[in-house]
């Protein structure tokens, strides 16, 4: 009888003892379910003050609610008096393993993450970087789409993307273009520099603010070489390139001043 009563009251105390962790861990669950939901509802509020782009405001949300989730599960785990020792050893053991296989494309993903928080550039600029140039057509996690002047479409790698040099002609609002021409050393470089001007001041795609200018950049083997600089749109370069490329041919040949070409004088000895 005593040990019946023994036994009975061992069992009472465990279903309690166990009862009291059960419902101390439900608690935290819920509890910890509620913060999670706060805490990404500020973290969101704050990613919209910084304007951050959708696709990186959506993934790091995710993977705070993951990992708050995960740090919440060990957390009842424990509290319910599951020993979460092992578990714990085989996450970071798992965790390294991916990480090594995986080492490019977080490479990648760090990079995407820098590039649409920092914003060195964004959807439709003309940038140039590792060794392409074109419109940026799409911004990813992993991957930046430039569309080239040839149509073709370059796909970069945001690791990469995101440690080489980076030169965007957009975001400035205006690009500057540079032509070199070449006149006779007999030419007035006066009245070349007049024509060309009028050439610049007259095209409706060119920007009169920075001014036009044309000046002497270099004296060649078998030509004075002038550098013919305007400013326009960044849509507008290449209209602007091949019609005062075009028209400065024009203009000199009208003023009879000649754009020479190099040429050699042998001589035949007998």
């Amino acid at each position: 009888m005593h040990n019946t009563e023994y036994y009975i009251g061992l069992i009472k105390d465990l279903v309690f003892d166990h009862s009291t962790k059960i419902l101390a861990a439900l608690f935290i669950l819920i509890i910890g379910f509620w913060i999670i939901r706060r805490i990404n509802f500020v973290v969101k509020k704050i990613m919209d003050k910084r304007g951050l782009d959708e696709g990186l405001k959506y993934f790091l949300q995710t993977l705070i609610r993951i990992a708050l989730k995960i740090l919440l599960i060990f957390t009842v785990l424990h509290q319910a008096g599951i020993n979460t020792t092992s578990f714990i050893a085989a996450l970071g053991a798992a965790g390294l393993a991916i990480g090594l296989a995986l080492q490019g494309s977080l490479s990648n993903f760090a990079g995407g993450a820098l590039i649409l928080f920092f914003k060195p550039f964004k959807v439709g600029d003309f940038i140039e970087a590792q060794g392409e140039k074109g419109d940026v057509k799409e911004i990813q996690i992993f991957v930046t789409k430039l569309l080239r002047p040839d149509g073709k479409l370059a796909i970069i790698p945001n690791g990469t993307l995101a440690n080489g040099n980076i030169i965007n002609y957009t975001q400035e609002g205006s690009v500057r273009i540079d032509i070199k021409i070449g006149i006779d050393y007999k030419a007035d470089i006066q009245k070349a520099r007049k024509v060309l001007l009028e050439v610049m001041e007259n095209h409706p795609l060119v920007l009169q603010e920075p001014f036009p200018v044309v000046g002497v950049s270099e004296l060649g083997e078998s030509s004075v070489h002038l550098i013919v600089r305007c400013w326009c749109l960044p849509d507008d370069y290449w209209k602007v390139h091949f019609d005062v490329t075009e028209q400065s041919k024009e203009v000199l040949q009208k003023a009879k001043i000649n754009i020479p070409f190099p040429q050699r004088e042998v001589r035949m000895l007998t």
